[in-house]
């Protein structure tokens, strides 16, 4: 049986609300919910698109946990880059022989890895969601708007991000995120589950929060067992590209 890492969750003891203060469940002052949901997703399309034009350095683990020890181990580190055409071309840097023995990575995981994660929420993508207000929070020094997210409706063979977002009160950036893909899959041959990943964003060149850090750590609940993950993906070193060999917009 092939058992699916990526997305994949269960348990707990991935912590949505660490260092975050207690949620204050009033509604918003001087502007309502709709408004910025509204602002935040043209902020992402924006994102979205700048992102593009960006190099960096992805570093992924994934391992697998025999109560606190690890017993496998995949790793890859990969510079992300664009030819001087603007297509996107990945070049491995590191990645020594996988240790893992009780789970693999499919294709589907590793592609969810490299063009669906973390989880962006644009103006185009926002009538697929429900997205609803779930008060304010101080973290990290900063106030945040926070919304509760999930898909409106599932259609067959797509993923979809459930869970929640957190949104700065300034300039209305998410700045962090936590949730899964849904839907869970169960089949005869392979199972695909997802764990809850939280994702921290930090502003880069003075503009927009980029992603520097995903972790997930739970413990799946396959028919074969039970099986705990830990996933870390780190962001590194990200570079806009010259005015010469950045990416057209699209239209």
């Amino acid at each position: 049986m092939l058992v699916v890492l990526f997305p994949a969750m269960l348990a707990a003891q991935t912590n949505c609300d660490e260092g975050s203060a207690p949620l204050n469940r009033a509604q918003p002052q001087g502007i309502a919910p709709q408004e910025v949901m509204q602002r935040f997703a043209a902020k992402e399309a924006a994102f979205k698109q700048a992102r593009e034009n960006y190099t960096y350095t992805r570093d992924v683990t994934v391992q697998t946990l025999n109560g606190s020890a690890v017993d496998g181990e995949f790793r890859e580190v990969a510079d992300i880059r664009y030819d001087n055409k603007g297509n996107r071309a990945e070049r491995v840097t590191f990645a020594p022989p996988s240790s893992l023995s009780r789970a693999s990575l499919s294709k589907q995981d590793y592609d969810e890895i490299r063009n669906a994660m973390p989880f962006v929420l644009t103006t185009e993508a926002l009538p697929q969601y429900r997205v609803l207000y779930a008060g304010t929070q101080h973290i990290d020094e900063i106030d945040v708007y926070v919304f509760d997210v999930a898909p409106e409706k599932m259609e067959g063979g797509k993923r979809y991000f459930q869970g929640r977002i957190w949104v700065d009160d300034r300039d209305f950036q998410i700045v962090k995120t936590c949730g899964k893909s849904v839907p869970d899959a169960r089949g005869a041959n392979h199972e695909s589950l997802s764990p809850t990943f939280v994702t921290y964003r930090e502003q880069i060149d003075g503009q927009y929060m980029f992603p520097i850090y995903m972790r997930a750590d739970d413990t799946l609940h396959f028919s074969s067992g039970d099986i705990r993950i830990r996933v870390i993906v780190k962001y590194t070193s990200y570079k806009r590209l010259s005015p010469k060999s950045a990416r057209p917009r699209q239209q």
